[in-house]
């Protein structure tokens, strides 16, 4: 099986999303594939039990991609094998009327993972510039004081909401928050693919909505909105990787690798040793343990 490099993923210069891969090719086989999930998925529930002990950091994962990009069985399969305490998954839905009664990062702020646990935004604070943008009717909803119509939704709005999500990001990563952000690049025949797939299977006719369809037909527009917030928001504290999704398999291949060659890097996660004076008379509690 090949290697799996970060700088072939990482995004440190701009893109263009028409030009960036869907497929990529590990010369493996599914069952390699499949155990090499396995074993990676393995490695990071260890090191997800040292970053707990050791209480200094937290990791936040953030999955963006377009409906069908798989983000739902990544997530069930890349942490698996996690302790179930260690990790907190968030699907952020449409705003509630709560959510609405505040900032729109409102809501993704107070889900952040605690120090020494994972947090899993199954789509994140980035649909405030993708679906919002898309559809900028819904920012009305918002009943910002500056924002009582459409002409207010304007470039300069745009650039506003860009810097807030960097200041965001850049915040909670001076406080101990790693963070990655997945994009799930999938391509437009192989969600036609799988939206028929939904349709023809019973048991995934519950993951069907027509609106889905309707949303496809805006493809070359999410398009063109991904690959703005993708550049505007890819920095050293807070990078975007661009995941080729059209085979779920290699694609989790890809985010477990990614994320446990990174979190290998921060050579300060280790357990805590025990105090001296505790260590000093492990012998006696030992005997006494014996002696019980």
């Amino acid at each position: 099986m090949k290697s799996v490099h970060i700088k072939d993923f990482k995004v440190s210069e701009k893109i263009n999303i028409s030009t960036t891969k869907t497929t990529w090719n590990l010369e493996a086989s599914k069952a390699e594939l499949k155990d090499k999930l396995k074993n990676t998925r393995k490695e990071l529930g260890k090191l997800q039990d040292t970053l707990y002990a050791h209480g200094k950091y937290a990791v936040l994962v953030c999955l963006q991609g377009i409906d069908t990009a798989g983000k739902d069985s990544l997530i069930r399969e890349v942490f698996k094998d996690f302790n179930a305490r260690g990790v907190v998954v968030h699907s952020f839905k449409t705003p509630t009327s709560l959510e609405k009664r505040h900032d729109y990062l409102w809501r993704h702020y107070i889900a952040l993972p605690e120090r020494g646990k994972f947090g899993v935004f199954n789509r994140t604070h980035y649909e405030n510039v993708l679906v919002t943008r898309v559809h900028p009717n819904y920012i009305l909803g918002e009943n910002l004081p500056d924002v009582t119509n459409l002409d207010a939704i304007n470039d300069e709005f745009w650039d506003k909401r860009f810097q807030q999500i960097n200041d965001f990001e850049k915040t909670i990563h001076e406080n101990g928050t790693i963070i990655f952000k997945f994009f799930l690049n999938l391509s437009k025949d192989e969600q036609k693919h799988r939206q028929l797939r939904r349709l023809d299977k019973p048991e995934k006719n519950w993951k069907f909505s027509p609106g889905d369809l309707d949303e496809r037909e805006l493809w070359d527009e999410y398009q063109k909105c991904y690959e703005e917030a993708i550049n505007r928001t890819s920095k050293a504290n807070a990078p975007w990787y661009v995941i080729p999704a059209d085979d779920k398999n290699t694609a989790r291949v890809l985010v477990a690798e990614i994320m446990l060659q990174e979190l290998k890097k921060y050579k300060d996660i280790k357990e805590p040793e025990l105090d001296d004076a505790i260590k000093a008379k492990i012998s006696e509690y030992r005997q006494r343990l014996m002696n019980d």
